[in-house]
């Protein structure tokens, strides 16, 4: 899927998707109250009212720069909370490459935050180490989120995420840390957006009169517009994620910059009397 933004072009290169509950996600979205929120069908839930998500990155070209926006989870990583994305083997990177963008091609990697299922294509194994996925690419970490992350404090899993995705990079030399708000290009920069995780961060871009905003993990589903206070179970701050969807939402709501979630496709957001919704054009 591909969609332009002035001169930009974004394509979306996904690794797994599908419908289903989300307990260990967001547990407050249940079927019954899914189904009672109409505008996400048949879209972003079914009919049953179980949400649709994916897992997928964002390939991003302005100018000359090819720069891949998160990078899911990558195949054969251990210690992952959730069992089937472990020793994962998907076609990613064939996907990719049959979309016109092989790895050695990419520029520059920019991760929104350091999570699981935003970082493990970063690496691939290669004769048993982990080693950049993206060789020629500059790995754009924020400060902030690298710092939280690296600390050896954290949970079992982040450490085994930081081991295999982050850690590896850096050895090669490759990671720039960044200031949460950073031009990356004319086109492409970083506004901090923390909350989901202490330094997480937005993407805008900025074209030829055309705007886009890629979310991250602001919100994980599109019924979070709708209830801004359903924050999801790996929230660090559920308080200060609810209050940043409210703040960004706000921002917005009514104008033509188009949103792209982590998790799902495009949209417009469009206020809704003390909340908002996202729909495919910047009207109802």
């Amino acid at each position: 899927m591909k969609w332009k933004v002035g001169d930009v072009t974004i394509t979306k290169i996904v690794e797994l998707e599908g419908a289903g509950g989300t307990k260990f996600i967001l547990p407050q979205a249940a079927p019954d109250l899914i189904r009672e929120m109409d505008w996400l069908i048949p879209r972003y839930a079914t009919e049953a009212g179980k949400l649709i998500m994916s897992i997928h990155s964002y390939v991003v070209e302005a100018g000359s720069r090819r720069i891949v926006v998160d990078t899911c989870l990558g195949n054969g990583k251990r210690g992952r909370h959730i069992p089937v994305w472990n020793n994962l083997n998907t076609p990613f990177l064939f996907k990719m490459t049959e979309a016109g963008f092989a790895p050695e091609t990419i520029d520059t990697v920019l991760c929104t935050h350091l999570h699981v299922d935003h970082v493990g294509w970063n690496t691939k194994l290669v004769e048993g180490r982990w080693v950049p996925t993206f060789p020629n690419a500059k790995y754009l970490f924020g400060k902030t989120e690298y710092d939280f992350w690296s600390k050896p404090d954290v949970s079992d899993e982040q450490q085994a995420v930081y081991a295999d995705s982050v850690k590896p990079v850096a050895d090669a030399g490759q990671a720039q840390l960044i200031a949460s708000e950073t031009q990356i290009c004319d086109e492409v920069g970083t506004f901090p957006t923390p909350g989901h995780s202490p330094g997480h961060m937005s993407i805008r871009i900025r074209s030829r009169g055309e705007e886009a905003v890629l979310l991250g993990d602001v919100a994980h589903h599109p019924c979070q517009f709708e209830h801004l206070d359903w924050s999801a179970t790996i929230d660090s701050d559920p308080k200060a994620s609810a209050e940043m969807r409210a703040q960004l939402f706000g921002k917005l709501a009514g104008s033509k910059v188009k949103i792209f979630g982590g998790h799902f496709d495009p949209g417009y957001a469009v206020r809704e009397g003390g909340s908002f919704r996202l729909y495919e054009t910047p009207e109802k």
